[in-house]
Formats: structure tokens, C-alpha cells, sequence
């Protein structure tokens, strides 16, 4: 953040913007960020420390459904919090059939209440929307709760809900206004009757029997506590699942899900979605592999099949902002500038730990399998892989086929981890944890002599002996 106050202010350019700031003799704020999500509120805040003079804009459009929230962004919102919470959610059901095992007595059949569990998560998400408003105020940061679009290089305009404009001037921007779902406009039906995750966090009933679309981490994640909540949950996939992750941790995610009673249709792709007289959906789709048409009817239809950068109004070719053509996100250096000097943009980045939170986590640091072989070759790769038990799996007689771990090496005499790979319990905490190490350049040699805590999970990690190399069993037994 330090790097934006060391960069050269450009000249003010024409009209109405030049004759503000020559009134008052500069721009009115150091840093204008332009998103309220994640990103745009950790800059603001930060900027703020500098003691610099900071305003944030963020503005919600409606999804097509009419669904609206408050500041905070996509992982506030509807997305990394009210997901791990109704994840949380399907866990306590798991855990109420294992607590039989261990003693407790749970009168059958369990019944969960949608709108219990939604009031709930939603009340948090507001309590957290009210968090951050505060905060920018104790930081003196402004806050417009506005659209706003460039007029020029340094100047965002925008209209309060009331119809008064607002024009915001700044030496630096930053623009933080992340994504939205896509949605399959090919498809007869989907944006009229179809409803996307920035919907289903906010929905006040159970959105029954549903069908996901889609094979991302949001579609097998939402499809995963759907079942896991008790609904009867379809999901349907193009092609692979979890594309960009390890193909071989994504099938078992996906075998620990139909294990579970979550529906797949693969190589399948709908073509049209219509109302029935029942106000239920069909869905009508093909099947790539029987080559046949297909259809059947839900109550719910939830699309997951990417994410958009959310930058059409923004008027980012008028001031020179470039873009990628293809995907429509804005291409900043290596420290986050963008074709402008003074705009910068922020985001997501690769090579990032992450959790997938499926029924059965799936936790990973590095590189994928594939892309390790792809980069250095398989020659001078070595693979460290283990299926285990975890101890809780154990009284509860819970199947623990696919509880897999394996960490990915160069070959070389030092063995430096390219990647760690994790299925199993709380699979975010052991990442977590090893996270920190594996981008420090860790080793194998470092990671085996680490003393594993017992008993955990997170400890098999530093018991990894067998190389896929080898062809030996791969299944740990005992302690």
C-alpha cells in the first residue's frame, strides 16, 4: 500500500473535474477504492493507517432475483461465511449420527428447518455488514453507498438512491469490485427461473429438491450441505469437476459426495428450464455419453458455472484502463497496477491456499499434480501420498475411503515441496498450518522432521513415507 504514495501524481486533465480541483488546489481524497468486498476494505483500511485521506464506494446491484445485501462483498455476504456456516450446518447432522455411537441418546428421525438456520446466518451477515460500516468510520475513512463509473482518470461519478450525484475526485484509485455468478443465457429459461449463490444464502424457505449446474467449487460446495441439510440434491456437470484443482483429490470429493447421497449427472448439459403448472422447474438437458435427451423437475435450479468481473459500468475504456478481451478482468503488474499508473486493481490471486468446503474438505497449497508434472516433468517429480483414518471416523464406524493426502516434491537431493494436498476433517486448519512453511520454500526432508501432534489429523501429514513411484499400499494403519 506504502508503493502507491511513492508514485508520481499524473497532470489533472479538462472540464468540470479540472475546475473542482483547481478550486481547492488538489484532489479531494489520496485513495478512492471502488468496492466494499474483501480486498477494497483491507486497502481502505489500510491506507487510512498512513493517515491518508480515504473514500470507499460500494454499491449492490440486485441479482436478477431481487436479492440485495450490505457492505462487506461476495465473502461476507454470499459467499466464504454464510457457506461455511450452513456447511457447519450439514455437519451437525453428520455429527448427530455419529453421536449415537458414542453414547448419546438422539430421538429419529432428525428433522432440520431451513428457515431457522437461514435466520440465523443471515442475522450474523447483517451483524457484519454493521461491523464494517464502523470500522470505516473509526478509521475516518468515507463511505458512499453509490454505483459509481470514471468521467476521468482521476474522477468517479455515481447517483444516490435519492437521484443526487455525487462526483469523487483522488490522486489513486484502486478498484476492488471482484465478480458475479454467470449465468448460461444459451438457456431457454435460466435467467428467468434459475437462481444463482449470491440468491441462496438469502432464501427465507428450503429450496427443496434442487438441481446445481455446474461443476465449480460453489456448485459442489452449496450441492454438498444441500444433502447434507436433507435435500434431495442433483448436480450437473459438463465435464470435470473442480477444473484448476488436482483431478485426483476432485474424484474423491465427488465419489465422497455420491457416497453420501448427492446425485450426479455427468457429460451433461441443459437446454432449457420451464415452468410447470406445479410452479415446479423442468429441466431439459443432454446427455453426451448416451447421446439422449433427458429432463426431470426440481423445485430449485441453482446456477454455478463461473464467475464474471464485475466492471461493465465502471467506464474503464474511457480513461485507459485495458482489459483482458476474453474474460473481461482488468491486467495489472506485478504490483497491481493497471495500464493507468495511478489506477491500480485487486483481487484474487493463484497459487493460494485454499479449502473446498464439500462434505469431506479438501485443502491444498502449491501446485496440482498436473501442474507440477507440467512444469518440471514427471521425471523429476516425487509424489508422497497416504489414505488414512481419522481417529473420530473410527467408533462412529464412518467410511473413510477417500480421507487421502499426498504432498508434491522436486526430485532433486532437496525435495522442495511444490504442493500439499489434504482430504479429510477441518481440511482448511491443516492447510492452514502448513501453508506458511510450503511458501517459504519448506522441504520434504524439513517436513519429516517435524513433530506431528497427536493425535490429529494435520499429523499424517509428517508420516508420509510411500512415493506413488513405488507402487506400494498406500493405506496408513495404526498410530
Amino acid at each position: 500500500m506504502a508503493a502507491l504514495w511513492r508514485r508520481a501524481r499524473p497532470p489533472a486533465v479538462s472540464g468540470l473535474c479540472r475546475t473542482l480541483r483547481a478550486l481547492s488546489g488538489k484532489n479531494e481524497y489520496d485513495l478512492l477504492v471502488i468496492g466494499g468486498g474483501s480486498g477494497g476494505l483491507a486497502c481502505a483500511k489500510e491506507a487510512a493507517q498512513f493517515g491518508r485521506k480515504v473514500a470507499v464506494l460500494d454499491y449492490v446491484e440486485p441479482s436478477p432475483r431481487g436479492t440485495a445485501w450490505g457492505l462487506g462483498g461476495t465473502c461476507v455476504n454470499v459467499g466464504c461465511i454464510p457457506k461455511k456456516l450452513m456447511h457447519q450446518a450439514a455437519l451437525l447432522g453428520s455429527a448427530l449420527k455419529d453421536a449415537q455411537h458414542y453414547g448419546w441418546n438422539i430421538s429419529q428421525p432428525v428433522h432440520h428447518t431451513w428457515s431457522v438456520m437461514a435466520q440465523g446466518v443471515q442475522n450474523y451477515v447483517k451483524s457484519l455488514n454493521w461491523g464494517h460500516r464502523v470500522q470505516l468510520q473509526e478509521k475516518k475513512v468515507k463511505y458512499f453507498n453509490i454505483k459509481g463509473s470514471f468521467s476521468d482518470p482521476h474522477t468517479v461519478r455515481g447517483l444516490t438512491k435519492a437521484g443526487k450525484e455525487i462526483v469523487v475526485t483522488a490522486d489513486n484509485i484502486v478498484i476492488a469490485t471482484g465478480g458475479r455468478p454467470k449465468y448460461p443465457m444459451h438457456v431457454a429459461g435460466a435467467l428467468e427461473y434459475g437462481i444463482t449463490s449470491d440468491d441462496l444464502f438469502w432464501l427465507k424457505k428450503s429450496p427443496g429438491k434442487t438441481l446445481v449446474v455446474g461443476a465449480s467449487y460453489v456448485s459442489l460446495e452449496c450441492a454438498g450441505f444441500l444433502t447434507g441439510i436433507g435435500l434431495d440434491t442433483t448436480v450437473m456437470m459438463r465435464s470435470v469437476p473442480l477444473r484448476g484443482f488436482d483431478q485426483q483429490m476432485a474424484s474423491l470429493v465427488t465419489e465422497h459426495m455420491e457416497s453420501y447421497g448427492t446425485k450426479f449427472l455427468k457429460r451433461c448439459v441443459p437446454t432449457k428450464v420451464e415452468k410447470l403448472e406445479s410452479d415446479r422447474l423442468q429441466v431439459t438437458w443432454k446427455n453426451a455419453d448416451l447421446d439422449t435427451e433427458e429432463t426431470d423437475s426440481f423445485n430449485t435450479v441453482m446456477w454455478a458455472v463461473g464467475r464474471a468481473p464485475d466492471t461493465k459500468t465502471l467506464n474503464l475504456e474511457t480513461v485507459g484502463v485495458k482489459t483482458n478481451s476474453e474474460t473481461g478482468k482488468i491486467i495489472v503488474d506485478a504490483s497491481e497496477a493497471t495500464s493507468v499508473p495511478h489506477i491500480y486493481a485487486v483481487g484474487d490471486i493463484t497459487e493460494v491456499p485454499t479449502t473446498v468446503f464439500t462434505p469431506l474438505e479438501y485443502g491444498c497449497v502449491g501446485l496440482s499434480e498436473e501442474a507440477a508434472v507440467q512444469r518440471h516433468g514427471s521425471d523429476n517429480i516425487e509424489v508422497y501420498h497416504a489414505y488414512y483414518k481419522p481417529l473420530e471416523f473410527t467408533v462412529a464406524e464412518r467410511d473413510a475411503t477417500q480421507c487421502y493426502m499426498k504432498m508434491v516434491c522436486l526430485r532433486e537431493r532437496e525435495q522442495r515441496i511444490l504442493g500439499l494436498h489434504f482430504i479429510g476433517p477441518n481440511a482448511g486448519e491443516v492447510i492452514q498450518g502448513f501453508a506458511l512453511g510450503i511458501k517459504c520454500g519448506a522441504t520434504y526432508p524439513q517436513m519429516m522432521k517435524t513433530v506431528g501432534i497427536h493425535p490429529t489429523c494435520a499429523e499424517e501429514v509428517t508420516k508420509l513415507h510411500i512415493t506413488k513411484r513405488s507402487g506400494l499400499d498406500a493405506t496408513v494403519t495404526g498410530c
